[in-house]
């Protein structure tokens, strides 16, 4: 299972990940990263992924069990 989290605290909130997958990250108030959708289906794996490597402060963290 791929699981997803993010360090609000180190967002830079340059919203790439919004962008490429609303229905798994958002924005707070301030703008910082809220993941929607912690254990996204499979056919959103490859998508999260890339959201990850593209964070520029590598705020999202994918991991897989």
């Amino acid at each position: 299972m791929l699981r997803v989290t993010a360090n609000s605290e180190t967002c830079a909130v340059s919203s790439l990940c919004v962008y490429r997958l609303p229905g798994v990250f958002d924005q707070d108030e301030d703008g910082l990263v809220v993941v929607l959708d912690e254990t996204p289906s499979g056919e959103f794996h490859e998508e999260v992924r890339r959201a990850a490597r593209g964070c520029p402060t590598k705020s999202i963290r994918v991991t897989e069990d």
